[in-house]
């Protein structure tokens, strides 16, 4: 059995006006699930509870980024958020206030054997 990568999509979020850091990942990562469908699960008989996910998120001040609330907002499998320096922060020229801009990768994976990649 092996540890199989099924699905890595890419998301944005953002805090215009509360430089709200963990909302804008939360943002991120529901941004990049929008992006997709895993069929697999359906398809062949997987339960999506067993589904490992990975989050990457990126900011500005990733101390400021609650990972478990991240994690939370997940709607299946397990997840593990660790938080980086990325994202960008945009100043308002008027206020001087950031807007925060956090971006956010999400990897899903399951165990599986070769023979449940084989085409029937």
């Amino acid at each position: 059995m092996s540890h199989q990568r099924i699905i890595l999509e890419m998301g944005m979020g953002n805090s215009l006006y509360r430089q709200d850091y963990t909302t804008a990942a939360i943002r991120a990562v529901q941004d990049a699930l929008r992006h997709s469908t895993i069929a697999i699960f359906g398809s062949m008989g997987l339960d999506s509870a067993d589904m490992q996910v990975k989050v990457t998120i990126g900011a500005q001040m990733p101390d400021q980024v609650d990972a478990a609330k991240v994690a939370a907002s997940l709607p299946r499998g397990t997840a593990e958020v660790t938080v980086v320096s990325g994202g960008m922060n945009v100043e308002n020229p008027e206020t001087g206030v950031p807007h925060v801009v956090v971006t956010a990768g999400v990897e899903a994976f399951v165990d599986v054997t070769k023979a449940d990649w084989s085409l029937a």
